[in-house]
């Protein structure tokens, strides 16, 4: 069987079995080729059309097709088969004990949307719900003079975090801290951030109870913003948008993501100065709020705020 009909006849397996994606890939097609070529030992750039003609053996189809019947039986991300995610072309250690990697800050990070909002040259960077450490790692590589620190309430998550901390050789630059929120020691000393990233939990009540098994395997603690009471996924950054402006530089900005939620956002903010930035998912998922906004907001706000 050719790798090119070995993919497509994955791709149609996947599509039949109704699998959701969204972990890495949109669509069966994209998703086939990548669990094929991983479980091949191919590069995951190969050109599946061009190697139209090579063979593979019944080995290696069955090796491949045994890996996406898994796929379809556990309804696990493709990327805990592989413990392998790719954002932004940096390639990140995972397991079950972090959400895959996805956050659209890792994009403007890379492209330069920041740069004129908060220099390109920050010291301190702040990764806060860091996960498995991509967003922290990337930044690092994007400004190579600043220090990164990346915070996050799981252990397990910092334990992967650390794993692709070493991998990337970012050590000495790199620092994981545990903490809830900016509650730790460790983030009041060292002076202020110039840039703070945050990719919080803040699916609503709504939401969560609707999820696909392929996102029920992630860790519902960095999904679910509304551990606290509320309904509306805003929980954890209620909380968090008051503490930020003691804890950063004059010029500094928050990055925020808040994926499909921004409706109970500006709810719940509705008088905060904010810009939202352009993505690959459109204009209404990151959002940067500079340190005079956040400055206008004092003490735990209330809520959840209701919908007009």
């Amino acid at each position: 069987m050719s790798l090119a009909e070995l993919v497509a006849r994955c791709a149609a397996l996947l599509e039949d079995a109704g699998v959701v994606f969204g972990h890495g890939t949109t669509n069966a097609l994209d998703e086939a080729a990548w669990l094929v070529l991983w479980r091949l030992d191919l590069p995951l750039d190969t050109d599946i059309d061009a190697a139209d003609a090579a063979q593979v053996d019944a080995q290696g189809v069955a090796h491949a097709m045994a890996l996406i019947e898994e796929r379809i039986r556990t309804r696990k991300p493709a990327a805990y088969l592989t413990q392998q995610a790719w954002l932004q072309g940096w390639c990140f250690y995972v397991d079950a004990r972090v959400i895959v990697p996805r956050s659209l800050i890792a994009e403007v990070l890379v492209d330069g949307s920041l740069d004129y909002l908060v220099g390109d040259a920050p010291a301190r960077v702040l990764d806060i719900c860091t996960g498995n450490g991509s967003l922290a790692i990337i930044a690092a590589h994007v400004y190579p003079q600043a220090q990164v620190l990346g915070s996050d309430i799981s252990n397990d998550a910092l334990a992967v975090a650390q794993i692709n901390v070493v991998q990337h050789e970012v050590n000495d630059r790199v620092h994981l801290v545990e903490s809830d929120g900016l509650a730790a020691e460790a983030l009041h000393a060292g002076g202020a951030f110039d840039l703070i990233l945050c990719n919080p939990p803040y699916v609503n009540a709504q939401s969560m109870a609707a999820l696909p098994a392929e996102f029920l395997a992630e860790p519902a603690l960095a999904l679910d913003g509304n551990v606290r009471g509320g309904s509306d996924g805003m929980d954890f950054v209620r909380a968090l948008l008051p503490q930020l402006a003691t804890r950063m530089t004059d010029n500094a900005a928050l990055v925020l993501e808040i994926g499909h939620e921004r409706a109970y956002f500006e709810a719940a903010f509705p008088t905060l100065p904010c810009l939202w930035l352009s993505t690959s998912a459109g204009e209404d998922q990151v959002v940067l709020i500079q340190r005079p906004a956040l400055v206008s907001l004092s003490g735990p706000l209330q809520g959840p705020t209701p919908l007009p």
